[in-house]
């Protein structure tokens, strides 16, 4: 009965909009009592994102529910008002009232202006072919009960990382139509997608930049590139202090990676970056002071890429794993990078997003373990602790607990 309160506002649509489309329909976004029950058992969470607010408030979210990536995923939110010293329950939950359509993959982000949003996907089962990309804002995220628009659909595919702002005001969408097909097979229960409402067309397929001039009341699409190797693109967007765009995406065998000298509309053929990586997530965001940060996997496969006399690290496990989470800079715009403050060594570590307060302090949020604990963790640290490669700051802290999943019996 809770899940049915929870969502009646979404059932209130009209019936024939929801049976035609479902993954077309909003999600509903409800505040969450901590003894309330969730709309689905949670085995499995992770792939979070944060954002601080112009008041100081650090905002968390995760997606989970399941046992895995599937139709029975939602979002969750959470907040801190100490500098991420502690974290709330669960304040937030978005659910899809249609029992095949999940919320995954969501986005924190305070926009220039200081709205908080928060961008997630919506799609039939794990990945129907077309997606979408929703949003929710909330013009007042410091106070005691914020208030949040009703979602709305901003395009097409799937977006994973934060928008860039580039100099001259333009918002840009790292958004993505992954390039490979829905399931066909009925069997595979947790993602098959019936043909009435897969939607993959190979030739629509691509990693996409969106561009804004009207604070994302319109997208259009910029260029959509062809990357080889390429499964889950989850790039992101630096703008370069000559003014060219550097897009950096996921592939199998590590980073691609494509410049832009004329706003995003043109790229140059894709390659493989000379970062190296794993087959996961990073994240690299401009700091206030201007140096590049860069959060990855592995400095054991590191060894050439920050001292090339050096001798090479062995190849292989454990070395080649999601573990050994670890935060970079740059001061030549990615050329160069020094520094290497170890976040976290542990295997199961993964999918880091994070931010910058206004004081410089780094907040950095990724998971552990999505299908056992399901930790979702926190590092804060300062510029200062990545160049040296060391915890110095007294205020900085490791493996800080925002959300655990419930133990299982």
């Amino acid at each position: 009965m809770r899940r049915l309160r929870l969502l009646l506002p979404v059932l209130l649509l009209p019936l024939a909009a929801l049976a035609a489309d479902p993954a077309l329909a909003p999600a509903r976004l409800a505040a969450h009592a901590p003894d309330a029950a969730l709309p689905d058992a949670r085995q499995f969470q992770g792939i979070p994102g944060i954002a601080v607010t112009p008041g100081g408030r650090w905002w968390a979210t995760w997606y989970g529910g399941g046992n895995d990536e599937g139709a029975t995923n939602y979002c969750m939110l959470a907040s801190s008002d100490d500098a991420g010293a502690t974290w709330s329950p669960i304040r937030f939950v978005l659910d899809h009232p249609a029992p095949a359509v999940r919320t995954f993959d969501p986005v924190l982000w305070t926009d220039p202006q200081g709205t908080l949003w928060l961008f997630y996907a919506q799609s039939h089962t794990f990945w129907d072919g077309r997606a979408g990309v929703w949003a929710v804002t909330c013009e007042n995220p410091d106070a005691d009960t914020p208030r949040w628009s009703e979602p709305r659909r901003l395009a097409d595919g799937i977006m994973m990382n934060k928008p860039t702002v580039t100099r001259d005001g333009r918002w840009l969408f790292p958004i993505a139509l992954w390039s490979h097909a829905p399931k066909t097979d009925p069997k595979d229960t947790r993602r098959y997608v019936p043909p009435e409402f897969s939607h993959w067309r190979k030739a629509d397929a691509g990693t996409k930049v969106y561009v804004s001039t009207d604070r994302a009341r319109t997208l259009t699409l910029l260029a959509s590139l062809t990357i080889p190797d390429v499964l889950f693109d989850e790039h992101m967007l630096v703008e370069r202090r000559d003014g060219s765009l550097w897009l950096l995406a996921r592939t199998r065998s590590g980073i691609s990676e494509s410049t832009s000298a004329d706003g995003g509309r043109t790229w140059t053929k894709p390659a493989p970056a000379k970062i190296p990586h794993i087959n996961s997530r990073f994240f690299i965001r401009r700091l206030a002071s201007g140096a590049l940060l860069l959060v990855k996997h592995n400095p054991t496969i590191d060894t050439l890429w920050l001292n090339p006399g050096a001798t090479p690290a062995p190849k292989g496990k454990p070395w080649e794993q999601r573990s050994h989470l670890t935060a970079y800079l740059s001061d030549d715009d990615g050329a160069t990078w020094r520094g290497g403050l170890l976040l976290d060594a542990r295997l199961g570590v993964s999918y880091p997003d994070g931010d910058q307060a206004a004081d410089g302090r780094i907040f950095l949020i990724y998971d552990r373990n999505r299908k056992t604990d399901g930790e979702i963790l926190l590092a804060t640290f300062t510029e200062a602790d990545v160049a040296a490669a060391e915890w110095r700051d007294p205020a900085s802290r490791a493996r800080v607990n925002v959300n655990r999943m419930p133990a299982q019996n």
